[in-house]
Formats: structure tokens, sequence, C-alpha cells
């Protein structure tokens, strides 16, 4: 069976539904219009190049099966008018700043008209979209950022009203409102926008450009490649995304966002880059994106506790499937940044690889009472070359008070407004091969313990070549390797055919649980 999950006047997205992970078990051929067109091999494939207000009629063929689906019609999107940078002066020579006239083509583009970005190499600082229109990379394309940091402007973190009784949060870094500077694209409180087509966003970031000192705050914080704050039903598909300055696309207060078949890759060695950071988002796909990084590839946000005084909007209604996560810190996040909550998110039919860890939830003392992480659902997930499939932990030792008695005691302590929680969180169908350091490592707080975990049908094998390393980032643990999975703080643990190969520990190590149901398949 084959559905739709996006269309534009330009293009059509398609995913394949079936139990495979990320890619189809066999080469599958597409038809159009009863024409031959291509044959793909991933579960999520988009038409290009399409004609507006147009109906086509596609079936998928299975190469060696012979399996069809059946047959689906859709009609592309109307468009009102096609606006080419070339017309606007853009030279796209790769030596020609091309940002006024990209910008000017996007301020003369009318309600539902297409920016087109023609085969060539844009040099550009920091583009503005408006709402109601597209932007079209066609095949062949580059849009570059300039390296000089001084080319590009900066947003401020809050703006006051003139009476000083509102504020307007612009610029973010890290879960709080700062100066930063302008991403290459930008979205501010823009609605019904796609950033579309073949060609590639390059952020052009090197250890000696923004990748120097990253720590270090010099002007502004560094941008994004791709930044939306407050926007609504804003579609990401189809084209390449690398080097980023840092988390590459960063949507924030946004809804009805949808991340398709699209690829993210900057070095492993580059620092925070991040792939995709919805922060307080509500409705989010993400599906079919290849991810290869520096950081985590989905981490998943609400802001700290100093910002939520004027967010404290959670993240919620998230959707991450049929994406392949090749190299990263992990590979879905939750955290650490949570004050403002994070709910319900489903992670489905994904494919882990060479992650340090794969699903990761981290948080702390001080992250607030709001910060509640619930409704949390992973099946369907094989991971490989993973060095600890699942870790949650509550003492994460981030910031410049990380390393305090605060965050590291595993001592009770009174819970207040600054005490965050963890409630349910259900796993199954899991497959991990070649893991290194543990097979998961679980610690809740002693005073606000997990609520309920609940894993079935888990295998884990552990790498017998595995070397010590730490199985989570907090203070007072020792490097590890080949351990099985432990539970600390936790009020209900249900484990039902759980397994666990090659580990120098016991399969399953626990303390201080309040009820355990445990079925070891030994």
């Amino acid at each position: 069976m084959i559905k739709v999950i996006s269309t534009t006047a330009r293009t059509i997205t398609f995913e394949i539904v079936n139990n495979n992970y990320f890619f189809t078990s066999e080469d599958m051929d597409i038809y159009v219009n009863d024409n031959f067109a291509f044959t793909i091999n991933k579960n999520i494939f988009t038409l290009a190049n399409l004609q507006p207000d147009t109906t086509y009629k596609i079936f998928v063929k299975g190469r060696s099966t012979k399996i069809e689906s059946e047959e689906i019609e859709v009609t592309t999107y109307e468009e009102t008018a096609v606006l080419n940078v070339r017309d606007f002066g853009a030279k796209g020579d790769g030596n020609t700043i091309d940002t006024q006239a990209i910008q000017a083509a996007i301020a003369a583009c009318p309600k539902n008209g297409i920016v087109i970005i023609p085969e060539g190499v844009y040099l550009i600082t920091a583009i503005f979209l408006k709402s109601d229109m597209t932007l079209y990379l066609q095949g062949g394309s580059i849009l570059l950022g300039v390296k000089d940091r001084s080319q590009y402007p900066k947003l401020p973190g809050i703006l006051k009203s003139l009476d000083g009784k509102q504020e307007y949060a612009l610029g973010s870094w890290e879960g709080v409102p700062s100066k930063t500077f302008a991403s290459l694209i930008n979205g501010i409180g823009i609605e019904n926008v796609n950033i579309i087509g073949e060609g590639i966003i390059d952020g052009n970031s090197d250890f000696n450009t923004w990748w120097f000192k990253p720590k270090i705050k010099k002007i502004a914080w560094r941008p994004r490649l791709i930044f939306l704050n407050r926007c609504k039903n804003i579609l990401c598909e189809g084209f390449s995304i690398r080097n980023s300055p840092s988390w590459t696309i960063h949507p924030l207060e946004s809804e009805n966002l949808k991340f398709i078949n699209i690829n993210i890759e900057n070095p492993k060695d580059s620092p925070n880059t991040d792939g995709i950071n919805p922060e307080s988002c509500n409705s989010v796909l993400i599906a079919g994106v290849k991810f290869s990084v520096g950081d985590d590839c989905v981490a998943i946000k609400s802001g700290k506790l100093g910002s939520s005084n004027y967010m404290n909007v959670p993240s919620k209604n998230i959707f991450i499937r049929n994406c392949y996560m090749k190299y990263g810190h992990g590979a879905v996040v939750l955290g650490s940044e949570m004050s403002g909550g994070i709910q319900n998110v489903h992670v489905e039919n994904c494919l882990f690889e060479n992650t340090d860890r794969g699903i990761r939830i981290k948080t702390r003392r001080g992250r607030g009472s709001t910060g509640i992480i619930d409704k949390i659902y992973v099946k369907n997930i094989r991971m490989n070359k993973v060095a600890t499939p699942f870790v949650i932990n509550a003492f994460y030792n981030c910031d410049a008070d990380g390393h305090t008695e605060y965050v590291w005691s595993k001592e009770k302590i009174p819970v207040d407004d600054r005490t965050p929680s963890i409630k349910y969180i259900y796993f199954k169908n899991v497959n991990c091969t070649n893991a290194q350091t543990a097979a998961g490592y679980i610690y809740g707080l002693p005073e606000k313990k997990i609520e309920g975990i609940y894993m079935e049908n888990i295998y884990v094998h552990l790498d017998e070549e595995a070397k010590p390393d730490y199985p989570a980032m907090m203070d007072f643990i020792e490097p590890i390797s080949r351990y099985g999975f432990y539970f600390n703080n936790v009020k209900y643990l249900k484990l039902t055919n759980v397994k666990v190969e090659n580990a120098l520990t016991d399969q399953l190590i626990t303390e201080n649980i309040d009820m355990e149901e445990v079925s070891l398949d030994r």
C-alpha cells in the first residue's frame, strides 16, 4: 500500500507502508500515468518537476515479486506565478553575493507563487521567507553560505513593547532567548510555505570559521541553516542540507511541520550540528530523512526553566518514521532543554547505525515541574553499532552548573518547582546488534522516580570487541563495556521477551524499583 504524505504544485511525496526500516525489501518501480518513471529502494519517495493543477496516477510494482500497489490519483496544487531569481539579478556563479536578488524575488512573489533557484552556486548570507510561497531548489542548485560572519544580520534575543509589558522572543540559543546570527533561511511568523527541490543548502562551515572555538560567543551565537520561529504549515522536502554552523534545522514554537525525504550531512566531529531540533513545537512529521551529523540526529526540546516564564510551551504530537540515522551522538533524543515538557512522541520503522546512543532521554534537576516527559512510543527499530541503545538520564551534567551537587546527588532531595519528571515510556520490537557500552542505562531521580517503563520484544547483542566508555553523561560513573540493562529509580518496570547476548554482567540489574514484571529470554 502507498499513501500520500505531502503535495505541492510541483511535487508529491509517497510512503510505502510496510514493516521495513527506511529501505524497501526490494527495488520498486514507480509508474506515473501508466508509464515507467524510475526505480527506488526507499519507503519514502518524491515525484518532482510536476505541473501545477494536474492530476497524476501513480502505482508501485516490486522488481522481483511483481507485487503491485493500488493506483492512486493525486492532483497537484495551483500556482499563481513563477519567479526565477536570475531575472532579479542573481548570478549563481559562486562568487557574487546573491542575497539581495533572491530576497527581491521573495518580496515580489504573490500569494501561492513559486521562487525558482535554477542550477548554479548562489553565495548568500541570510534570506527571509514570507507566507504563502514556495522556494524551489532545482537540481544542480546550491545555496552556499558566506564564510564572513560580519556579513550576516543578527537576531536579538528579546524584544519588548514600548511600555515594557510585553516580550517577543526572536533569536534563540540552546533553549534561551539570545542574540544569534540570522540563519541562511529564516521564517519568522510565516505560514503555508514550502522549501522543496533536489538542490543543496550548504552552510559552508569549517573549523576556521563557525566551528572555531564554538562555545565562545563571537558577536552573536552561531546561526542555524533553517530557522523557523512561530511558523505554521511548513514543508521541507527533497533537498540536501550540509555543513551547518550549529543546529541544522531549528523550528521554535511552530506547528504543522513536515520534514520529508531530505538528506542532512555534517562532519562527525563538527560541534553542535544536530539534524532537526523541534523546540516547543506541535504536530511535526519527520519521515524518510537520512542523518549523518556531529551531534544528535533529532533532538526534541522545549526550552530551559529560565525561558519557560514566557514560553512554557511543550513539544507534542511528534512522529518520526522511516528515517536512517547513520552517525550522531544520539539518534532520537529528548531534552535536555525540556522545561515546557515533551509528550506524545512516536518513533517507528527507523534504522540507527553508528550513533553513540539510540533512544536517549536526558534531563536534570532545575528543568522545572513543567518539564514532564510522557507518552513516548518507540517500536519497530533496528540498531547496529550503537554504543548504548537505550539511555534515560535524569542527572545530565550540562550547563555551567551541571556538575554541582544539586544536579549529581543520588540522594533524595525535596521536590519543588524545579523538579522535572519522566512518566510513561514504551519500547516494542527493537533489535540491536553490535552494541558496545551497555544494552540500556536508565537512571531516574530518587525523589521523582520514572513512572513506568514498558519493554516488549527487545533484543540486544553486545560486541565482543567493545571497549569501555561512559553509558551516560552524568557525574561519578565509571566507563563500562558489554553491560546488560541497568535500571534505577523506576516505579513500575515491565519487561516482556527481553534478551541480551554477550553481556559481561547479568542481563538485568535493578535498584530502587517499586514493582517489576520481568520476562527475560534466557
